[in-house]
């Protein structure tokens, strides 16, 4: 089983996010299921989603606390998130939505057990403004996810995006996740995932 967590702030489409990975996997013949977990519904409290896919049946219903895959949708939940790596497998994967480099993040401690060609940082939140117009990340992310874990391909995650936005929306959100695809597939090639 492979399991996410997406953390986000209430308005990012971090719920949307990670059903639009369920969909992908769906798509894909895993077995998937995702939902949220929020305390105050108001935009820009922290938001936690799960996604979990299997080539199994799954049978687990609570919150993922040891994912395979941590996508942090704002680089702020760092320093407001208690333990946001916690639980985090040996070899998982981190994608965080930031401008910055990950040294001048100070994460070096908190992540120093991964693999290094396992968390990178990709700029969605611009790459989603260029083609949106608005700086949502989720689907710059998951073109990033994609590219980075090899669990999904691109293309199942352009077809969740059409059969959950419509028209322009579709059309912009698929082109915002190839272009961040576009951006890690180059640091990824010869990887075995």
């Amino acid at each position: 089983m492979f399991q996410i967590r997406l953390h986000g702030r209430g308005g990012q489409g971090v719920v949307t996010a990670a059903e639009i990975l369920s969909i992908a996997a769906f798509n894909q013949d895993f077995q998937a299921q995702a939902f949220p977990s929020f305390g105050s519904e108001r935009m820009g409290a922290p938001v936690t989603a799960f996604c979990r896919m299997d080539t199994r049946p799954i049978r687990l219903r609570e919150p993922v606390a040891t994912p395979d895959c941590l996508i942090i949708q704002d680089a702020t939940l760092l320093a407001q998130v208690a333990d946001l790596f916690s639980g985090l497998a040996s070899n998982g994967y981190v994608l965080l939505n930031t401008a910055q480099s990950l040294g001048s993040l100070g994460l070096g401690q908190a992540l120093a057990h991964l693999p290094a060609d396992h968390i990178i940082t990709v700029d969605a939140s611009s790459i989603a403004r260029k083609h949106l117009g608005r700086p949502l990340p989720n689907a710059a992310l998951l073109g990033a996810f994609a590219a980075l874990t090899g669990q999904l391909k691109l293309e199942s995650i352009q077809h969740a995006i059409l059969d959950t936005f419509s028209g322009k929306a579709g059309a912009a959100n698929c082109a915002a996740a190839a272009e961040s695809f576009a951006a890690v597939a180059p640091s990824r090639q010869g990887v075995l995932v």
